[in-house]
């Protein structure tokens, strides 16, 4: 059946994942080919201050919280979030229709051109989608697009897609910061992981890794010029620092606030602090690779050792509990899964601790060096050798974590996931199914029967049976003890008072793009 659309009808219950290599920084391009100085710092200046560098800057390419903050603001995708409503709007397509259940057809917006003066057009999204899911790109979202079988241009401003099987999270997965339109133009003549090109509502300036990122703003932005002239994102890596530097007024703007100085935060008179229930979600998992990760019993074990009450009170009530991994703010999220994870039992860890000598061998814990997961690995390592393991920590800035993660080298670690389609497929397939393990799948988690549910969860258009088959697969994965969640994340973010405008979603993201000052 035939059916035009122009706003979202999915009833999806919507509600982010960093340093590179000290490589020089390069400045944006114009369309001639000449180098684009840009702007220097200013009163007009809007500085981020955030504790880890970005990864990259290419929406293809990388898949981290830090990348996408600069992303999000060079970039734009087809449809977006609405933060409000909760559902998928058009950004960069103008409509899109159903034809059947395996085809769509997206007409886009005309008129809109790439920060190096190039088209956005039909050629671009085929360009762009082409590449994601190309093996041979290695993207690290790629399955995104993954149900994808043909992409067919028709006309300048119209193609047409056609998906392998009935896709019940495109539109959502068409909203991800990872499927942002990129100019081919610039990807054939740069790289832009350090030279991005986009349509979005800032342009690149510059990068100095390890210390900032530089953006000015559009002027000749589709969807209006933002009031910030110019942004930085600053790398401040001790948040305390960060906070001190927002209250004397050399920062506007943090995120990701830390518990323990959140009365500091809400007693400053030049700052404002929001929070809202979010998407985000924190565990320890297991590298499934692992023989002894293999045993149940270890699992359970370990799962049964961790008291996760006593870690959730030092949060100073910036974390939701909860044993299902798919959160209260997230599609497919059941109650009935709050408790379905091992409870806590110190005496009976010890036991199958000891009955298989699961103390004999350091176990090696991997954390980020960055705000909870510090805590989490110190209240985990100390938990866990009460229960009788012996638990070392390594703990790696933020992009050389990823990168240790995606290729194994750990038995246990600490993740997250924000969560940007707020839908569980999304957290469930990039993160566990076996097509991604050592990609996104970092805890090579290989389980058959959990496989099955979660393509039936993206093949099946009907969201009320999604939601029943995501309960599923949650409480499946919660018997098998695959992840322990540590927690579900408050979103939280501070600016200075003398601006107003800061878009906060549940997911974590945030815009800069109508933040205006007073």
């Amino acid at each position: 059946m035939k059916k035009t659309v122009w706003y979202s009808i999915m009833l999806i219950a919507m509600l982010v994942l960093a340093a590179c290599s000290g490589e020089s920084a390069s400045a944006p391009k114009n369309s001639d080919g000449s180098k684009d100085e840009g702007p220097a710092a200013s009163s007009e200046t809007f500085t981020f201050a955030t504790t880890s560098d970005a990864v990259g800057l290419s929406p293809t390419l990388t898949n981290d919280s830090m990348s996408a903050n600069v992303i999000e603001h060079v970039y734009d995708t087809l449809f977006a979030r609405n933060p409000e409503t909760k559902e998928i709007e058009p950004k960069l397509a103008e409509s899109y229709e159903i034809k059947d259940d395996l085809t769509w057809v997206f007409k886009l917006k005309e008129g809109i051109k790439f920060h190096d003066g190039t088209p956005f057009n039909a050629e671009a999204v085929k360009y762009t989608f082409d590449k994601l899911r190309d093996p041979a790109t290695a993207a690290p979202r790629a399955s995104l697009l993954e149900p994808v079988d043909t992409i067919t241009v028709i006309d300048e401003n119209t193609l047409e897609i056609k998906t392998k099987y009935p896709y019940g999270v495109f539109l959502a997965a068409l909203s991800h910061s990872n499927a942002a339109i990129i100019s081919p133009t610039a990807d054939q003549a740069q790289d832009l992981m350090k030279d991005p090109v986009g349509t979005g509502p800032f342009k690149f300036v510059s990068w100095t890794p390890g210390d900032q990122v530089e953006l000015e703003a559009n002027e000749e932005y589709w969807n209006g010029a933002p009031a910030l002239k110019h942004v930085v994102f600053k790398v401040v890596p001790e948040v305390s620092t960060a906070i001190s530097m927002l209250e004397a007024g050399e920062v506007q703007f943090i995120d990701n606030l830390p518990p323990e100085q959140m009365k500091r935060l809400e007693s400053m008179q030049n700052v404002n602090v929001e929070k809202t229930d979010g998407t985000p979600v924190y565990y320890l998992t297991f590298n499934h690779s692992k023989e002894m990760n293999q045993d149940p019993e270890f699992r359970k074990a370990v799962a049964a050792a961790i008291d996760r009450d006593a870690f959730i009170s030092k949060l100073n009530g910036l974390g939701v509990r909860s044993d299902s991994i798919l959160g209260p703010q997230v599609f497919g999220y059941d109650e009935s899964a709050d408790n379905a994870g091992s409870a806590y039992d110190l005496e009976a860890a010890k036991a199958l601790v000891e009955k298989n000598g699961y103390g004999d061998k350091p176990i090696k814990l991997l954390t980020a060096n960055r705000g909870t997961f510090t805590l989490m690995a110190e209240i985990v390592q100390a938990q866990l050798t009460e229960a009788g393991f012996k638990v070392e920590i390594e703990s790696l800035e933020w992009a050389t974590f990823l990168d240790t993660a995606r290729s194994g080298q750990y038995d246990i670690t600490f993740l997250s996931w924000s969560n940007v389609t707020g839908d569980g497929s999304e957290m469930f397939y990039p993160n566990f199914h076996s097509d991604n393990a050592g990609t996104s799948n970092r805890a090579q988690y290989k389980n058959p029967e959990f496989d099955k549910l979660v393509v039936e969860s993206r093949t099946t258009i009907d969201q009320e049976e999604r939601e029943v088959i995501l309960d599923k697969a949650n409480k499946l994965m919660l018997e098998d003890n695959a992840a322990v969640v540590m927690y579900h994340g408050i979103v939280t973010a501070a600016m200075d008072k003398a601006y107003t405008g800061l878009e906060l979603d549940p997911n974590g993201k945030w815009s800069l793009t109508n933040v205006t000052g007073k």
